[in-house]
């Protein structure tokens, strides 16, 4: 192993071997050297195709080995605690993907483990680092639309529209499954970067697709999970937010965030149904003026641009870790963020089962009780 590179351990092999090992591999600063997967002969197989030394069906294992340094996790949610736990109590550095838990109290565990432990803790809320949220973020934070009057949101995909998409993880509630917890951490998080905490929130979630064949019986099987969820938000600062999440609906506007200001009005948008990262484009107009297309300057663009591109985004994260590895602190997004996100899920789900608006605390007083 080169002396300079960090040695990083790959835990998790569906988006893992799509995102994780080329973009660490991509990356300048940073050696695969390890891949887990529960089945060591795929996880043989995988480190052969990839230049991996090393494979293991064990985390516990390899947090063992010295030349690892940090470990990222990318497999279902119902294994995050118990994998990050082990990869905390051992000092290595984490890279965890969202939903950051099943619950926040897990979650407010694994943050309070790293900072016991020094370590630099990161969750993959990537939608921070791609050029056009950048400049949407900029524009905002220049008071573009002055007071902010309406935020509105639509997350629509296709992803689980297919009838014929067999039963998994995704559809049981006790594995983490639902759009609201793989689509709606990111609009938490980036919910609460833009725009500030949320003060209340209420929610209704659905399932348009109530069974699913189970590839193992053949038989129907129920989903447990939401493809559907309506969330109504008020900010901190009184601003009300619209969310719609549906991973189940063929829609020409997959990605839409709309702030209407007494000032002026911002849009950011993609219409990529295929790559959640490439094709955001910003407009934006005052007062009285039609909407323009803003342009996104040259220094916010990937300096590398992938065929996928969430690799392009995920060495943007790495980046952020690896300088809060160096510098020995932590970063944003830690896991502090990722508590706040899984908070605002829990508390969704609370909302929906009682049909009522929910308060929200703080994240300091959430942290602190």
């Amino acid at each position: 192993m080169n002396q300079n590179l960090i040695g990083v351990a790959v835990v998790g092999t569906g988006f893992g071997q799509k995102v994780h090992i080329p973009g660490f591999i991509a990356h300048p600063k940073t050696e695969v050297v390890a891949v887990y997967h529960r089945d060591i002969h795929q996880a043989q197989a995988i480190a052969e195709v990839n230049n991996i030394p090393h494979a293991f069906n064990s985390v516990a294992d390899i947090v063992k080995l010295p030349e690892v340094q940090a470990i990222s996790i990318s497999t279902p949610p119902f294994l995050h605690y118990k994998m990050a736990k082990t990869v905390l109590q051992a000092g290595k550095h984490l890279l965890l993907e969202k939903p950051t838990t099943l619950n926040a109290a897990e979650a407010k565990e694994l943050y309070n483990l790293a900072t016991a432990n020094n370590v630099t803790a990161v969750v993959d809320f990537e939608f921070r680092f791609i050029p056009g949220w950048q400049l949407f973020a900029e524009l905002l934070a220049s008071d573009y639309v002055g007071n902010k009057r309406l935020i509105k949101i639509d997350w629509l995909g296709s992803s689980r529209a297919d009838t014929s998409r067999p039963w998994n993880w995704y559809s049981s509630q006790e594995k983490g499954g639902g759009a609201l917890g793989s689509l709606g951490s990111h609009a938490f998080d980036y919910i609460s970067w833009l725009f500030g905490p949320v003060r209340r929130l209420s929610a209704y979630l659905s399932t348009a697709i109530p069974n699913r064949i189970d590839s193992i019986s053949g038989q129907l099987k129920l989903v447990e999970t939401d493809d559907n969820c309506l969330l109504s938000l008020e900010l901190a600062d009184g601003t009300p937010c619209q969310l719609n999440i549906s991973a189940v609906v063929h829609a020409p506007r997959t990605h839409w965030v709309e702030v209407y200001g007494d000032r002026g009005t911002l849009v950011l948008g993609s219409e990529n149904q295929k790559d959640y990262i490439h094709g955001f484009r910003v407009w934006g107009s005052q007062v009285g003026q039609p909407l323009a297309e803003i342009e996104i300057p040259h220094k916010l663009m990937f300096t590398q641009n992938f065929a996928d591109g969430r690799i392009s985004a995920f060495i943007r994260v790495v980046d952020q870790w690896l300088q809060g590895i160096d510098q020995k602190q932590s970063i944003v997004p830690s896991l502090r963020e990722g508590v706040y996100s899984q908070l605002l899920m829990d508390l969704s789900h609370q909302s929906h089962k009682t049909s009522r608006w929910v308060d929200v605390p703080t994240l300091e007083d959430y942290l602190r009780n």
